[in-house]
């Protein structure tokens, strides 16, 4: 083509080529070539009308058509050129507004969209013909707007419209989304008679269907009759992009029916709706027998869809009998290898891809960086990265976003940074990639710095970067930022279900429970998810008595409770000990036939443990067959709760000889078994086991519950040292344990030492102040216990109110200590004192008043040992229940020795069982005994 546009010379009459050799019986030299097929021989003929022509007097329009048709087809914009200034040199041409249209459309295919622009603005006259090729040049240069601009001004020029108007600028409507225009073109096309038209038809059917009116698209289908295959391919097409695969399929069965015989583009519009194997493969039958299978834009197709449907082998088979691959057959196998799990295949694909002499186009690139990122193959990653390079891929925006999230999901965030600065134009998927980079690697901070530097950039936020961005402020506990966020929402009306129910999380997990509740209040169409979060957020801010009442109000609105619902409520059930709704729960899964999955049995075992029948825990336990870690875990905690050391001991022997590696958490619940089976040789034996058998570094839990072992047994001083022996600095938790076991056993040299470090690391903690102030108190120090209060004072802090709970009759009851709120209070204390003498007169009771850590009189101290929060909790449980019946009460602090003996002789007397679960442990008391062994 080069050396034939060299040869061109417009600037005289002659061209610069040797003449042909014309035999001498030729007649007519017009007749040498009539009918030109390629861009040379219409020059060719071209050249010679200009040197035979004797004068020129007979237009050259034609010829001069015929050139510019070549010349648009082969997209060769100089040939166009020369000719543009030899028509406008010469002056044999008879209709200018031809060959202008002409050169317009020759501009447009050969993309030089200002050349066709400067062009129709020159043209003193112009026909509708004209104005097509300007639509056109438009639409095929991605400047649909204006087109659309064009058109009104056609219509106020009074220039008229024809089909091929029509469908030009209902593309361009297509193009922008502009339905408001594609229904004014429906209603003029209708005044001009062209809704019959095949041509105008399929336009207004694909505008409908580009702007998701699929209703305005179904009833032109529906009208046009049988219509053509474009039309059908058309409305399935629709269809399929839309994600209504169903109807898509309809409408290629009814096309069938119809015996319209479907071509290429049909086939692969089919296999796109195709979500489901058995249709997929009655469309490859079909395609079989229609011997299509070897096209390859079918073939390419067939490999998405099989998949889509994880038939991983049949998409491979496929591919390789695919002959001429091009790159959207490559792509194909390597997004089908990705999008299945079969990174390290999709790796091999690409070398393959390479060694084929194939290039590896932008999408190649994505497939793979993805296949790294999702394999945490940072290596691979690097190389990838390294090729885009080397092949000036990198900056590509959609290969830089991804570039960035392979970087994030293999934790590389420093690399990550530096692939986001080298993307020119950031759009806003780049900054929610690079905010959920941070996110998943837990630079919260930075997650959050770069939402304020997008906002500054102008950046539009969507809906999946507020949800990474609240992810972010919940593990932060940053509730400012949450309610800056939320403030966002509701400007940007971004709000859906999703964003709802996330936001009411994190309010939750911020312990801001009256903002999630009335956020809560405010989503209109609560979903599953939205109750479950609520009662979730009760449930960790210990409000479990809120918990279950609001599943009382989820189940009556007719809620299907799914097994995160489950384990919420079960864990409200736990927390509170209310048996019977966690036996309700029990008794739902059952119904339903739910499935007794790991984490529904781990619940279950911990909410009867919880409620205090350990038996009935051992029974769901032992039902499950399939039993995982957390489960085994789930039961070994469960007997260290009622005291039942051995056991537990005994189940953890079990559990390694069905070869189960145990966890740290399961040597947590282990030590903290013995610890409250007074195991001392065991705990030890145990500890040493985790150490150096299993290779396990303790947690500073590890250290506390030894602590608290070996202090329960008077072993202070050997505590002492294991905290001192400590690699890491000792926990709050490893001082409170020692403190404890001081105040216990009355060794105040290194109950000081355990006091004013537990200060030093958790000065906000009123729970600390109290424990120091009993050790205090004990020792009879009045003035240390003043001074301690007047510092909590000065904080701010205040001290935890005994508070206990009974579950009557399906509800569940709460009692603080001296409390008077009961609407049945005046029943209950007159019980209390009937109790209380009764046990005085009958059972042996005195007042152990030495638990009282207060300097009153001692009349007073009498007085608060019979308002504690469990004993007014006992008497109502008397005053209401069936006589023999168990009586469950819970507590939020650690049982008195007083309460102790006093629920003691309580059980004998009444000839009650009495399940007591305080802040430590259970106590099983029945016929005056306690299953701790006063071992608390």
């Amino acid at each position: 083509m080069a050396s034939l546009i060299a040869q061109l010379n417009f600037t005289s009459a002659s061209i610069s080529i040797p003449p042909p050799i014309i035999k001498k019986s030729q007649q007519t030299i017009t007749k040498i070539s009539q009918n030109p097929t390629t861009l040379q021989e219409s020059l060719s003929s071209f050249t010679k009308r200009l040197d035979f022509s004797i004068p020129t007097t007979k237009p050259l329009d034609d010829a001069y058509a015929l050139v510019l048709d070549h010349g648009a087809t082969q997209k060769s914009l100089s040939i166009g050129k020369q000719i543009h200034a030899h028509i406008s040199k010469r002056n044999n041409v008879y209709d200018l507004v031809f060959l202008g249209t002409k050169l317009v459309f020759m501009y447009a295919k050969c993309g030089s969209l200002l050349d066709a622009e400067d062009l129709f603005d020159e043209m003193l006259e112009r026909s509708v013909f004209t104005y097509n090729a300007m639509f056109g040049a438009y639409v095929t240069n991605g400047d649909p707007s204006k087109a659309i601009e064009l058109y009104a001004y056609m219509r106020l020029s009074g220039v008229p419209a024809d089909a091929h108007t029509c469908s030009c600028v209902l593309k361009a409507c297509s193009g922008v989304g502009d339905i408001y225009c594609g229904r004014e073109i429906h209603g003029y096309a209708v005044k001009l008679g062209l809704v019959s038209n095949d041509i105008v038809v399929n336009s207004l059917v694909s505008v409908y269907a580009r702007c998701n009116d699929l209703n305005a698209a179904e009833l032109l289908f529906n009208r046009s009759g049988s219509g053509d295959v474009v039309l059908w391919n058309l409305m399935i097409s629709a269809y399929a992009t839309n994600g209504m695969g169903k109807e898509a399929l309809r409408v290629f069965r009814e096309m069938q029916n119809a015996a319209v015989t479907p071509t290429t583009y049909t086939f692969v519009a089919a296999l796109q709706a195709c979500n489901e194997l058995l249709s997929g493969v009655q469309i490859h039958a079909f395609v079989l027998k229609s011997g299509v299978s070897f096209d390859r834009y079918v073939a390419n197709a067939l490999v998405v869809m099989y998949s889509k449907c994880s038939r991983i082998i049949e998409a491979t088979r496929i591919f390789i009998d695919i002959g001429d691959r091009d790159n959207v057959s490559w792509n194909s196998m390597l997004a089908a290898y990705v999008q299945n799990g079969l990174y390290d295949k999709s790796l091999d694909l690409f070398r393959e891809i390479i060694r084929a002499g194939q290039q590896p186009d932008q999408v190649s690139i994505i497939s793979v960086l993805s296949a790294c990122g999702r394999s945490g193959n940072l290596l691979n990653g690097m190389e990838i990265h390294a090729f885009a390079l080397k092949n000036e891929m990198e900056l590509d925006l959609q290969v830089g976003n991804t570039i960035v999230d392979m970087y994030a999901k293999c934790s590389k965030t420093c690399f990550m940074e530096s692939a986001f600065r080298r993307i020119p134009l950031k759009d806003y998927i780049s900054w929610t990639t690079v905010i959920a980079g941070y996110v998943q690697n837990y630079c919260h901070t930075k997650a959050l710095q770069s939402f304020r530097d997008a906002l500054v950039e102008g950046i539009d936020i969507d809906k999946m970067t507020i949800e990474s961005l609240l992810l972010a402020c919940r593990t932060l506990k940053c509730i400012s930022i949450v309610k800056e966020i939320h403030g966002y929402i509701t400007r940007r009306e971004l709000s859906d279900i999703i964003l709802q129910n996330t936001v009411v999380d994190v309010y939750g997990e911020c312990g801001e429970v009256d903002y999630a509740r009335n956020f809560f209040k405010l989503i209109e169409i609560k979903n599953v998810v939205s109750w479950t979060t609520m009662v979730a957020c009760y449930v960790h801010n210990g409000l479990a008595d809120e918990a279950l009442e609001l599943s009382y109000h989820m189940v009556k609105a007719g809620i299907e409770l799914d097994s995160i619902a489950i384990l919420s409520i079960l864990s409200a059930a736990a927390n509170l000990s209310a048996l019977r709704k966690g036996k309700e729960i029990h008794a739902f899964v059952v119904r339903r036939c739910l499935h007794l999955g790991d984490s529904i049995a781990s619940s279950l075992v911990d909410m009867y443990a919880s409620c205090g029948t350990v038996e009935k825990s051992f029974k769901v336990f032992n039902y499950i067959k399939d039993k995982d870690l957390v489960l085994w875990t789930s039961m070994i905690n469960a007997y260290g709760m009622h005291g039942q050391g051995v056991k537990a001991i005994e189940l953890f022997r079990k559990m390694e000889s069905e070869n189960l590696l145990p966890d740290h958490i399961t040597f947590l619940a282990l030590l903290f078994a013995c610890s409250h089976s007074s195991l001392v040789d065991e705990g030890k034996a145990i500890f040493n086991t985790m150490q150096f058998q299993y290779d396990m570094e303790p947690w500073p839990e590890h250290y506390a519950c030894l602590v608290d072992l070996l202090g329960r047994a008077n072993c202070i001083e050997e505590a002492f040292e294991l905290v001192k022996s400590m690699k890491t600095d000792p926990t709050s938790a490893v001082w409170c344990a020692l403190l404890g076991a001081c105040r216990t056993h009355r060794n105040m040299e290194i109950g000081e030492i355990a006091a004013r470090n537990l200060l030093e690391i958790d000065p906000e903690n009123p729970g600390n102040y109290v424990l120091i102030s009993n050790m205090y108190a004990a020792a009879e120090r009045w003035e240390d216990v003043e001074q301690l209060r007047m510092r909590m004072k000065i904080k701010k802090l205040k001290k935890d109110p005994g508070c206990s709970w009974i579950e009557v009759k399906n509800k569940v009851h709460t009692f603080i200590t001296r409390d008077r709120s009961h609407p049945e209070s005046d029943e209950i204390y007159e019980k209390l004192s009937q109790i209380t003498e009764n046990l005085e007169s009958g059972g042996g009771y005195k007042p152990e008043t030495s638990y009282v850590l207060h300097n009153v009189e001692e009349r007073e101290k009498v007085k608060m040992l019979h308002g504690h929060s469990e004993r007014l909790a006992l008497a109502y449980g008397l005053l209401t229940t069936p006589h023999r019946t168990p009586i469950r009460v819970t507590k939020n602090l650690r049982v008195c020795g007083d309460c102790h003996t006093f629920t003691k002789l309580l059980s004998k007397l009444y000839e009650r069982e009495i399940v007591v679960r305080d802040a430590n442990r259970f106590h099983h008391f029945r016929d005056g005994v306690c299953s701790c062994g006063d071992f608390w």
